[in-house]
């Protein structure tokens, strides 16, 4: 994301729309379902996109701006403490709050919508380490923090400087255990989902009872190994499918691969494609439709969905994203 351009599964159907807790399937009997603070649900196939609290140039927006498409918004972002692993939130006065108290109420409008609305931690200069016992534990406190005082359903694991499998886990499994409905979502680069013995892997595969979604970024990246083993270039449906291939078949739940894109040309510094061709790889992955020259070996009909970098470069672009990839996703079987 720049401040990044860029920079969740269900344990019970909750209705016969598909609307699934945001918890996930093969849910672990560790954790029994109890009252929760949140009432979070994610639909079946969700579209995710990051709330920019900041002005970058694109359109500024409250979170009741943001467009109807959007299933869970991440606030981007979580702000580092001096105390290792913390953080904290603040409101940037650009985006036009006159009181938390407001942004809160909005907060709570969305959900009443039937909407997550997530804190995202860190982005391309987030500089927040869990490295120890001591950092997983300010981590884990300050995300239950952050979720009781600002209602915020979950948190969004975006770092982008490196991230320690065993600490980011524990520290995740600590907010599930005061939270056990919370919605985990994360935005891995390309690089860090072509091997499930890489960190980022490691730690989906290590709370898979219970994260949301993967939405890795298929931007800013190089050409990278699908998992047929050939090389794919960004901004090409075979792009999207070969490297979505990789996590399924590398232990995530199909409801657990969702599809990360930049709103915009000028949301990333390279890998935007057209709606069109991320609607082509949703349909190649789950019914085995429009796809290039790479096919997956099987259909991924529970697939989770979208995600984009960001409400704000989407609406500058006259929320072509949420109109026609969202409408795409809403519409899948």
């Amino acid at each position: 994301m720049k401040r990044r351009l860029l920079a969740g599964l269900a344990a019970a159907v909750l209705t016969s729309a598909g609307i699934v807790a945001a918890g996930t399937a093969n849910a672990s009997q560790e954790h029994p379902a109890a009252p929760a603070a949140h009432t979070a649900a994610v639909p079946k196939h969700a579209v995710t996109g990051y709330w920019q609290n900041f002005n970058n140039g694109a359109t500024v927006q409250k979170l009741k701006d943001v467009d109807d498409a959007y299933d869970i918004i991440a606030v981007s972002f979580a702000d580092a403490t001096g105390e290792p692993g913390a953080v904290t939130f603040n409101l940037d006065p650009a985006v036009g709050y006159d009181s938390a108290d407001d942004f809160k109420a909005d907060i709570k409008a969305k959900q009443a919508a039937g909407k997550s609305v997530i804190i995202s931690v860190g982005g391309e200069k987030g500089s927040i380490s869990v490295g120890d016992d001591a950092s997983a534990k300010n981590f884990a406190d300050s995300i239950n923090k952050l979720m009781d005082e600002y209602g915020f359903d979950g948190v969004d694991i975006d770092l982008e400087n490196g991230l320690n499998s065993t600490y980011m886990t524990q520290a995740l499994k600590a907010v599930h255990a005061a939270h056990s409905d919370v919605v985990v979502t994360m935005a891995p680069q390309t690089i860090d989902m072509q091997s499930p013995q890489n960190e980022y892997f490691k730690t989906a595969l290590g709370i898979k009872d219970f994260l949301t979604v993967v939405n890795m970024q298929y931007y800013n990246s190089g050409s990278m190994n699908g998992c047929d083993g050939k090389v794919y270039a960004q901004g090409t449906v075979d792009f999207l499918t070969s490297l979505a291939c990789i996590q399924l078949a590398g232990g995530l739940d199909p409801s657990q691969v969702g599809i990360g894109v930049p709103a915009s040309s000028r949301a990333a510094g390279s890998g935007y494609v057209a709606p069109s061709v991320v609607n082509a790889a949703l349909d190649c992955l789950t019914q085995g439709s429009n796809c290039g020259s790479f096919k997956p070996s099987k259909t991924y009909p529970g697939l989770r969905g979208a995600m984009t970098w960001s409400t704000n470069w989407d609406a500058a672009n006259g929320n072509e994203f949420a109109g026609q990839v969202g409408a795409h996703v809403h519409g899948l079987p």
